[in-house]
C-alpha cells in the first residue's frame, strides 16, 4: 500500500527564530537597553548590556514561543498567523514547548549571572504575565485584554534599569507608564485592520467588539495619557531642550493621526485602512525616538558646557 501522507520539510533555524516573533522583539528590546543608557547617563557596563540584549532576547523569545503553542487552535484561521511553524505542523507541539522552556530558563541563568537577580526576576514577570495572564485568560475573555496584558512588555524597561542600578526607581516606573499607556493605541490601531478576523475566531479585540467609535474614543483617551506621560521628565526637570524638542514634535504627530481616524468615525465613515496602518507604523517610530531623545538629552546633559 502506497502511503500519500505528505511529508513535511524538517524545520530549520529560521523556523524556531519565527517563533520568538523577533520582529516583535526588536521593538521591545530597544525599550530594554535605553533606559540602561538612561539610568548610567551613558554608557552602561558591557557585561549587563550583554546579557539584557541576550537574555532578554531569551525571555521575550520564550513567550512569543509559548503563545504560539498555545494559540496554535486559531492561528490557523488568521491569514497574518496562517503560516506560523506550529499552523503547518513544521514543528511539533512538544518541540516548541522544550524550545520555549529551554528559552525561558536560560534567560533567566544569563540575566541573573551578568546582571542581577532582580533583573532576572523581572525578566520572568513579563513572560509569566504575557503567557498566563494575556494569552491564556485575558486575549479570550474581555476587549480590555491589550490593556491589561501591556504589562508585559511595559516591564522592559525595569529590566534594563534594574540591571544597571539594580533596583528601580520613580524613572523606571515612569518609563513603565509610557509604553504601558501606548500600548492600546499602538495595537488597536493595527486591529482595525484584522479585526474580521479576530472576529472570525472569537477573541474580542476591542474594534470588533466596541465599535470603531468606542474604541477611537478610547485610543484618543490613551493618546493624551501617552503624551503628558512623555513630558513628565520636563516637568520633574529629568530632562532637557533637546528633549522637550523632539518629545513635542512626536506628540503632536501621535496626535494629529487619532484625531484623524476619530473626526472619520465622527462623520460615520469606516476607518481608513491606510491611516490605520500610518498610525500603527508611526506609533512604533514614536516609542523608539522617545526612548532615544531622553537617551541623548541625559548624556549630552553630562558632556556639554554648563
Amino acid at each position: 500500500m502506497i502511503n500519500t501522507t505528505p511529508t513535511l520539510p524538517a524545520a530549520t533555524w529560521r523556523d524556531y527564530l519565527a517563533l520568538t516573533k523577533p520582529k516583535v522583539i526588536s521593538l521591545l528590546l530597544f525599550t530594554a537597553v535605553c533606559p540602561m543608557f538612561i539610568a548610567a547617563r551613558g554608557l552602561p557596563p558591557w557585561l549587563p548590556l550583554l546579557g539584557v540584549l541576550v537574555g532578554g532576547y531569551m525571555a521575550t523569545g520564550g513567550a512569543g514561543v509559548f503563545n504560539m503553542v498555545l494559540d496554535r487552535d486559531i492561528d490557523g484561521h488568521m491569514r497574518r498567523t496562517a503560516k506560523r511553524p506550529l499552523v503547518t505542523g513544521v514543528i511539533t507541539v512538544r518541540n516548541a514547548v522544550l524550545f520555549g522552556l529551554l528559552l525561558s530558563v536560560g534567560a533567566f541563568v544569563i540575566l541573573w549571572q551578568t546582571a542581577n537577580l532582580l533583573t532576572a526576576l523581572l525578566a520572568w514577570f513579563g513572560l509569566l504575565f504575557y503567557v498566563f495572564v494575556y494569552t491564556a485568560w485575558l486575549k479570550r475573555s474581555t476587549w480590555q485584554n491589550i490593556v491589561i496584558g501591556g504589562v508585559a512588555g511595559s516591564v522592559m524597561p525595569l529590566l534594563g534599569w534594574a540591571a544597571v542600578t539594580n533596583g528601580l526607581n520613580w524613572m523606571a516606573v515612569l518609563l513603565f507608564m509610557l509604553i504601558f499607556l501606548w500600548t492600546p493605541v499602538h495595537f488597536w490601531a493595527l486591529a482595525f485592520l484584522v479585526k474580521d478576523q479576530y472576529a472570525a475566531v472569537g477573541i474580542p479585540m476591542a474594534p470588533a467588539v466596541l465599535g470603531n467609535k468606542r474604541t477611537l474614543q478610547q485610543m484618543l483617551i490613551y493618546a493624551i495619557l501617552t503624551i503628558l506621560a512623555s513630558l513628565t521628565p520636563l516637568v520633574l526637570n529629568e530632562a532637557g531642550w533637546l528633549y522637550a524638542g523632539v518629545v513635542l514634535l512626536l506628540d503632536i504627530l501621535l496626535l494629529s493621526k487619532v484625531v484623524i481616524l476619530h473626526r472619520q468615525v465622527d462623520d460615520d465613515r469606516e476607518v481608513d485602512r491606510q491611516e490605520a496602518l500610518s498610525l500603527y507604523k508611526y506609533s512604533m517610530l514614536y516609542l523608539a525616538l522617545v526612548f532615544l531623545a531622553l537617551v541623548a538629552d541625559r548624556t549630552l546633559s553630562l558632556t556639554l558646557p554648563v
